[in-house]
């Protein structure tokens, strides 16, 4: 929490210094850089672990965890994305996990075989169905289009 201090009637919030030193050493310790390889990802994530295993971080080791944070999730996102689910693959498990039946669902379209395309994966929902489909699952509709 930041030192407050009065000042003419106005509170005023005095912030930490970085010592440019102190974080300067962090850096030369770590070496933190654009992270390629998995080795090097491990690398980083110890360096996390540790400094998130101290009671209290300086100002420079809370600067230096942010930076390796932000290259670490750059490398997760990049080579662990998760692949975004089909709109049949999304309907099935909400029918699934909601104890649903297929012809619960038949209200929202225009037809059964419109429908059973749409579960077989053989066509998407159209606009209209899946803004149907948002509203009968309490979701965005762009969950059910490709």
């Amino acid at each position: 929490m930041p030192n407050t201090t009065k000042e003419a009637g106005k509170k005023t919030v005095a912030h930490k210094q970085l010592n440019q030193l102190k974080y300067a050493a962090l850096l030369v310790e770590t070496l933190p850089r654009p992270i390629e390889t998995e080795a090097a990802n491990e690398r980083a994530l110890k360096v996390v672990e540790r400094l998130l295993a101290k009671p209290k971080l300086s100002l420079e080791e809370e600067n230096l965890l942010e930076l390796l944070s932000c290259l670490i999730r750059a490398f997760e996102d990049q080579h662990y994305a998760i692949p975004r689910a089909t709109p049949t693959r999304v309907l099935r498990l909400l029918l699934e996990n909601r104890g649903l039946k297929p012809a619960d669902l038949l209200p929202l379209f225009a037809s059964r075989q419109r429908l059973q395309a749409v579960l077989d994966g053989k066509r998407a929902p159209s606009r209209d169905e899946a803004a149907k489909l948002g509203d009968f699952f309490k979701l965005a509709p762009k969950t059910f289009m490709e």
